[in-house]
């Protein structure tokens, strides 16, 4: 591992795009103090280039040394969950282009925990600007596995890492107006986020920043999907028999009627989202009509889980 480290941060400085694992979700990486290695990702991916990317450290100062104005409740936040499953989008310094940014006056900042995510980082010595490793707005890759399926072309190296441990992209908070606002929930629940600020997060604001992860239609698909409420799912699921059309099912228990690709989901949110983008490759590769997806619970500990339901049936 110790020389493909090496290589993959050899490349990084040579402009590169290297795929590396996260907690969460893998990343396709790109120096993220370099312009023109940035265009490059966004090109790879086919990603908006007024759509910012999050922007990976080693370390917590590391990562404020790109912000401007630190709020306390950002110091809070990153001594609770850093390195973790969590972005915190701040005010920029001038050390962030608007090449990662969007051209927003506010970046988003994270430091991993997966072990081959903090080599890499420290091996490079510098910040890598990492959305996805998959095609914009398509389902994100939790193995090395689909990000060869989806950039073997693009990537010039994927690091090896497991499957990943998360399996959903990192929780988002903003910060740059001082009060902390949920932008996109994860791992890391609402709850959470206030017990460790010891106060109530504030309302979304309307003019939010631009986000990953924020579009309408986001983490989807090429099949079409569709979200099911539990009660509707077997006439649903008869409605496209009866069009002669067939039907993939993603669902907490194995439907009344016949299908013939069924994919059984667990109960637990946690493990739900774990398997959920590995689970939607699967579908999306059964040549299905459409994929009928079970809609879960509406309580907080399945928000993340919705939030990307709803964006990949949108």
């Amino acid at each position: 591992m110790a020389d493909e480290l090496a290589r993959a941060a050899r490349l990084l400085r040579e402009g590169r795009l290297v795929a590396f694992p996260t907690e969460t979700v893998y990343g396709l990486g790109a120096d993220a103090s370099s312009a023109a290695a940035v265009a490059r990702l966004y090109a790879a991916k086919r990603r908006p280039l007024d759509h910012p990317v999050i922007v990976h450290f080693a370390a917590a100062e590391d990562a404020f040394a790109w912000a401007r104005e630190v709020p306390q409740a950002a110091r809070k936040l990153a001594t609770t969950f850093w390195p973790g499953p969590l972005t915190l989008i701040l005010k920029r310094s001038p050390k962030a282009g608007d090449f990662v940014t969007g051209g927003q006056d506010t970046v988003g900042l994270r430091v991993p925990s997966h072990p081959v995510a903090q080599a890499l980082l420290r091996e490079f010595r510098g910040p890598i600007a990492a959305p996805s490793a998959n095609r914009f707005g398509e389902v994100s890759a939790t193995t090395a596995a689909h990000v060869r399926e989806d950039l073997a072309a693009e990537a010039d190296l994927v690091l090896e890492g497991g499957q990943s441990d998360i399996g959903i992209e990192s929780t988002i908070v903003e910060l740059s107006g001082g009060k902390a606002v949920l932008l996109r929930p994860g791992h890391i629940g609402a709850s959470e986020l206030e017990a460790a600020l010891g106060e109530k997060l504030a309302e979304r604001p309307a003019g939010a920043p631009r986000h990953s992860g924020g579009l309408e239609r986001h983490y989807a698909p090429r099949t079409r999907a569709q979200l099911v409420a539990p009660h509707e799912l077997d006439a649903q699921i008869s409605k496209w028999l009866a069009q002669g059309s067939e039907v993939a099912v993603l669902a907490f228990s194995r439907p009344d009627q016949r299908v013939d690709f069924w994919l059984r989901m667990p109960q637990d949110p946690v493990a739900y989202a774990q398997k959920l983008y590995a689970a939607l490759r699967e579908l999306d590769g059964a040549g299905c009509a459409r994929i009928l997806i079970e809609t879960p619970p509406q309580d907080e500990r399945w928000a993340a889980v919705g939030d990307r339901l709803r964006r990949a049936a949108a």
